[in-house]
């Protein structure tokens, strides 16, 4: 499969009240970069974090939200959403993101990224979008984008190719591992046998099935 990058977003420094951050300051407002971007193994260079509690590190490194997604909520919502709306590093276009594969691995530009986990809303989330139930709609929804590591560094710009170049076997994708954290706990087994999980999310996922013990 694949797509091309629509829009390579940066994170400026936002301060409100609804920020995450004990500063007050967050870096959800993601604007369009005019030229290519490079992708470090830390993240986009230039890309503010707020919360760095429960923003960035090597597993969310980057953030990709898909096109038609945020078409989806402009059209609910009645209003037009930017690239980078929904604090996405990279919007993409015709890549399955919510189907992507647990440790899919992406050639983006001259960079190679790896599918890591799906994005949980959070109440920085809607306060930055003005939408006390966001959460809850966007967990309803089940399209929430997905968090990749940096396997290779790299420059990355709009019009870039998106190439999927390897996708494992065991076939969780971040669709199913979103709703099966979330609504769908029946659905939590087949993590398990997910290698490529972050540990955090395999340490969830055992306590909340009574396996062990963070």
């Amino acid at each position: 499969m694949t797509g091309r990058v629509a829009a390579v977003n940066l994170g400026v420094v936002t301060e409100a009240e609804w920020a995450g951050d004990p500063s007050g300051r967050s870096g959800i407002d993601k604007r369009p970069a005019d030229g290519p971007v490079p992708i470090r193994f830390a993240g986009l260079a230039g890309d503010f974090i707020g919360e760095r509690a429960h923003h960035g590190g090597p597993d969310q490194a980057v953030y990709t939200y898909a096109e038609e997604d945020a078409g989806w909520w402009a059209a609910e919502l009645g209003r037009s959403l930017r690239p980078g709306a929904f604090g996405e590093n990279l919007t993409t276009y015709a890549v399955d993101v919510t189907g992507a594969v647990i440790g899919e691995r992406w050639a983006v530009g001259t960079a190679l990224l790896e599918v890591t986990k799906p994005r949980t809303p959070c109440t920085t989330f809607a306060g930055y979008w003005g939408m006390p139930d966001l959460i809850k709609r966007f967990t309803v929804r089940a399209a929430p984008g997905a968090y990749l590591r940096v396997l290779r560094e790299g420059e990355v710009g709009a019009g870039d190719p998106v190439e999927v170049v390897d996708r494992p076997a065991h076939g969780v994708t971040i669709g199913h591992v979103f709703r099966a954290t979330t609504l769908e706990p029946e659905l939590l087994p087949a993590l398990l046998d997910v290698p490529q999980l972050p540990e955090p999310v395999r340490a969830k996922v055992r306590r909340r099935l009574g396996l062990a013990s963070a």
